[in-house]
């Protein structure tokens, strides 16, 4: 009777462990944008929750390069600005639960892409910056949500100078308080959506469309570094 429990209990946690090893696929993540087949994106100004007021447009101008390098024609943010001005959609707080189709017969658009920067938080003595945000795929026909993904991402703002004294740890630190106020914000921004999308489905404009379905993806609440 022992050896019967022992059994049903190793094999209960050998099932525990493979399950928890199987990899997610692509084609299970991003379900609908493989059955909806989008190709051009707009990208939407981001919603910005955070403490930093110019996080919206650092993550504006940079959102556009992972969709770009996946392949698919992302509409250029500068190109559509006016237009999006005119309408008064540079508040997507107005066009998040709302219907998309205007978008698409204004720009032909398949999909509308929203952030909320939840949470941008630096932090001088570590020299990072750790951001919450949650990125919402909408399709512009028929305001279906594609697809959803909540990130927290850390990403290192450091001169790459190590020292082992608090003195000299705080000189580092204020250089790069200056140095990232100046110039490092827009490519923090960039790092964050180029990680946080790194898996994103090869589009129309890719050699590998229609052939990566079965690699691994992130799922849809992640905590990841965004490498340099």
């Amino acid at each position: 009777m022992k050896k019967s429990v022992i059994y049903i209990v190793a094999a209960l946690s050998a099932a525990i462990f493979l399950g928890s090893c199987a990899t997610t696929k692509k084609s299970d993540v991003y379900a609908t944008i493989y059955s909806e087949k989008p190709e051009v994106f707009l990208i939407m100004p981001p919603i910005n929750n955070s403490n930093y007021v110019e996080a919206k447009d650092c993550f504006y101008t940079t959102m556009n390069v992972p969709l770009a390098e996946a392949g698919y024609y992302v509409l250029p943010p500068a190109a559509v600005y006016d237009t999006m001005q005119r309408e008064s959609a540079y508040d997507s707080e107005r066009f998040i639960d709302g219907s998309l189709k205007k978008f698409n017969q204004l720009f032909g658009c398949d999909v509308a892409v929203f952030t909320i920067i939840k949470s941008w938080d630096k932090s001088l003595i570590g020299s990072s910056i750790v951001i919450e945000i949650e990125y919402i795929f909408k399709s512009a026909k028929t305001n279906e949500v594609l697809f959803r993904r909540d990130a927290t991402i850390k990403c290192d703002t450091s001169t790459g100078a190590s020292t082992n004294s608090l003195l000299g740890a705080l000189i580092i630190a204020a250089v790069d308080a200056v140095k990232t106020a100046v110039s490092e914000y827009v490519d923090v921004a960039a790092r964050c959506n180029i990680t946080a999308l790194s898996d994103l489905p090869a589009g129309k404009y890719s050699p590998k469309y229609g052939l990566d379905g079965a690699e691994s993806a992130m799922g849809a609440k992640i905590t990841i570094t965004a490498s340099k």
